[in-house]
């Protein structure tokens, strides 16, 4: 078994001769081989459970070493990824929700990276591990839903609030305004009662005054007052004798029939 063109040498490019029959070729990618590790549910520190979708970058650095312990590519994503799962539940099981979301994730994918790299040079995979890191860290499917069913009462509990305050926000401005409005009525009405009480003060002086100057002519007056009051619906039924005071004014004026 040889090797042609491993990595890290220098030739072996181009042309090379087999035996036929008796040997076969096996071609490994020289390149960085780009791996997803798949999600993997992680218990954190705080007992807060997360999924990690992690994937890793590796380069075959030994061909003969990883052709005889993976064989191929495809039982080396299986052994690797299994690699890959066991780091991050041992990194990250050390570590809080905040530090895997900001605030130590490039120092924890540091650590795992070369936890992972670590193992598989004690195992003789021949490979190296270039990269690894989280692409996305989640809560599983059941906690979201009760973390969002928190949320959701939270944001209920506020809103009653809320509606409480106004509510009783509302009826104190109400109160306050049915307060001004009575206080307003009370104060015209006093002002009403106070001008129409200037104003027949004012008319009743002035009434006497005038009876004062001219009393024939102050009964005139209130004879036409008392016609108008009497007869103002032109309802009204009257039983005088034909020479009652009432009429004095239909046959004679206010002098007298002068």
């Amino acid at each position: 078994m040889r090797t042609i063109n491993a990595p890290g040498t220098t030739g072996g490019a181009g042309l090379n001769a087999k035996v036929p029959f008796a040997q076969q070729v096996v071609k490994l990618d020289r390149r960085n081989i780009a791996l997803e590790s798949g999600k993997e549910e992680i218990t954190l520190s705080g007992q807060d459970r997360l999924v990690v979708d992690a994937f890793i970058r590796y380069r075959i650095t030994d061909p003969l070493k990883f052709y005889t312990a993976l064989r191929d590519e495809t039982t080396a994503a299986d052994r690797i990824t299994r690699l890959v799962n066991s780091s991050l539940r041992q990194v990250l099981g050390s570590a809080t929700k905040t530090d895997i979301i900001s605030g130590r994730r490039a120092q924890l994918m540091q650590q795992a990276r070369a936890d992972v790299d670590r193992r598989a040079k004690a195992s003789d995979l021949g490979i190296q591990v270039v990269d690894l890191r989280i692409r996305r860290a989640d809560y599983p499917d059941q906690t979201r839903q009760n973390i969002f069913t928190r949320m959701q009462t939270s944001r209920e509990q506020e809103a009653a609030r809320l509606r409480a305050g106004g509510e009783q926000r509302k009826r104190e401005i109400t109160a306050e305004a049915d307060k001004e409005v009575a206080i307003t009525l009370a104060t015209a009405r006093q002002q009403q009662g106070q001008i129409m009480g200037e104003g027949d003060a004012i008319r009743t002086r002035l009434l006497a005054n005038s009876y004062g100057r001219d009393p024939s002519f102050a009964a005139f007056f209130r004879s036409m007052q008392a016609y108008e009051q009497s007869l103002a619906n032109g309802e009204t039924t009257l039983v005088l004798s034909p020479d009652s005071a009432f009429f004095r004014y239909f046959e004679r004026g206010p002098t007298g029939g002068r």
